[in-house]
């Protein structure tokens, strides 16, 4: 079990990994909850900014 659970964690990590290497090809962002659960986007050149509600939402 404990090769399972390894195994997603470094597939989650890899698919993040991915997702800044295209952002980056592409001149966008990714967007992630933080550890203390805020959005924020981080763009390709390592800056980081919070999320403000109304873009946080889909209407």
């Amino acid at each position: 079990m404990m090769n399972l659970t390894q195994d997603l964690a470094k597939l989650i990590r890899l698919t993040g990994d991915r997702a800044k290497l295209d952002a980056k090809a592409n001149g966008t962002y990714i967007v992630y909850k933080t550890a203390e659960g805020k959005l924020v986007k981080e763009y390709s050149t390592g800056e980081i900014k919070e999320m403000n509600e109304q873009e946080s939402t889909h209407d």
